[in-house]
């Protein structure tokens, strides 16, 4: 019963109703009829009230609800929530619904508000966009519900304390899949190059026959059985290709909600799952002042889900990255040619000084590709019209770090090193077009 008169309300409405018959009740002081009328309405709205406080407290009456939603979120992407109301009151309702979001969104009159017939259902449709990964907990849903009049209302509590999980981008990912397998625009301009001799791995040793290369024969094994021994390669099909990720503090600049680390995990999570349907090897690295992850590259499909349970639960400290570790880590632990695509950012040229000596070392084992970013804000600074003398100030420095980061994309192809300069929300498809390029030109 306590519970019961907790969950019932007085309106504004009555006290604003009240509050005009007060000053009716007043103004009889001068006309002694409206005092009367006054007195009268007065006690007709305590039995309106009153009526209105039976019909929301009758037992046979309540309001259902649920929310239904997917368990697992995607970062940076609208996802769908479903609210379903059941009104089982006898009695038509204004029934309004309080939404409590997870906290991360700050939304604190997520609102609705609707009317509903006797055993009417009602569903309400609305959009989270998440911004980072994480698990995310709903409150109660907080349905109130009117007579018609709206003197009194009465509150019902349902479906509270559900848990989702928000993941990397898996919407993204089904897009950029999409693209990919339906021969969209994001295979334009590709070309598949041969390059012979090249992608090989040993397969056996055996005894040499007619027609084999003189180059291929092992002069131990030769020996050990004193006749002429040939190695056997085949041409290798599945080459590994990692993400390697940057989550120090230079990642951390926002763009469109998500940090550059976000967008660099949605993008490795896209690209994975191309690598694997092409048949490639699949690995993740990711580094701060020390290499944090480290999950060997693999070709099952399942390496999908294990890959997305890595970046789901990845987290900084904000520090400043330390390549001489990632370094060790690589030289250490990847004995086979990979594709190394390092999302990372430059600011300046001097940043990338400091790095390259490490990238030029990883390049003589490996394939490395420079992922890094354009400053759009910058690019709208570039593209504003100059009227006054600070606008070509900022003009002039924004032109001047735009250009700088041309000359770090020229610097690394001096040096042999791949690279994508890209935007932000670019970011997914100039990296997949950029592995099939590479893995097109046989360069792996």
């Amino acid at each position: 019963m306590r519970s019961l008169f907790n969950s019932l309300f007085i309106t504004t409405r009555f006290f604003q109703t009240a509050g005009a018959l007060v000053i009716l009740m007043v103004l009889g002081f001068v006309w002694p009829g409206l005092f009367s009328v006054a007195i009268v309405l007065f006690f007709v709205l305590i039995i309106i009230l009153l009526l209105e406080i039976y019909l929301l407290v009758n037992n046979e009456g309540s309001l259902k609800g649920r929310r239904v939603c997917s368990e697992m979120f995607s970062n940076g992407s609208e996802n769908s929530v479903r609210i379903y109301i059941e009104n089982h009151y006898n009695i038509s309702l204004n029934i309004s619904i309080l939404e409590e979001a997870p906290e991360q969104f700050q939304m604190r009159n997520l609102n609705f508000q609707f009317s509903a017939l006797a055993g009417d259902n009602k569903v309400i449709d609305y959009h989270l966009t998440p911004t980072e990964r994480g698990e995310y907990k709903f409150g109660s849903i907080n349905a109130f519900a009117y007579a018609k009049l709206g003197l009194a209302s009465r509150r019902f509590k349902l479906a509270g304390g559900q848990v989702v999980k928000v993941y990397p981008s898996i919407a993204e990912m089904k897009k950029a899949d999409l693209m990919l397998f339906s021969k969209s625009h994001l295979m334009q301009g590709i070309k598949k190059i041969r390059r012979a001799g090249q992608n090989t791995e040993f397969e056996e040793i055996k005894e040499y026959s007619a027609g084999d290369e003189f180059r291929r024969i092992n002069w131990k094994a030769s020996a050990r059985k004193n006749d002429l021994m040939v190695n056997v390669f085949q041409e290798e099909k599945s080459r590994p290709v990692y993400s390697v990720i940057n989550k120090g503090r230079t990642m951390y600049m926002p763009f469109n909600g998500l940090s550059l680390f976000d967008h660099a995990v949605n993008a490795s999570l896209a690209l994975s799952n191309v690598i694997l349907k092409k048949s490639d090897k699949a690995g993740l690295i990711t580094f701060e002042k020390s290499v944090s992850t480290f999950l060997k590259a693999d070709s099952k499909m399942t390496q999908l889900k294990r890959i997305l349970e890595f970046l789901y639960k990845e987290k900084t400290n904000y520090q400043e990255p330390n390549y001489y570790d990632l370094y060790s880590a690589i030289r250490s632990n990847l004995s086979h040619r990979s594709l190394l695509m390092i999302y990372t950012n430059f600011e300046s040229y001097s940043s990338l000084e400091h790095q390259l000596p490490i990238f030029k070392k990883l390049n003589k084992s490996h394939v490395v590709l420079i992922v890094f970013f354009e400053n759009t804000e910058l690019r709208q600074l570039i593209d504003k019209q100059a009227d006054s003398l600070q606008d070509i100030y900022h003009l002039s420095v924004a032109q001047k770090f735009d250009m700088e980061k041309r000359i770090i994309q020229r610097e690394l192809l001096k040096n042999g090193i791949q690279s994508v300069l890209t935007k932000p929300e670019s970011l997914t498809v100039d990296t997949i077009n950029k592995y099939l390029e590479i893995k097109s030109r046989g360069l792996l």
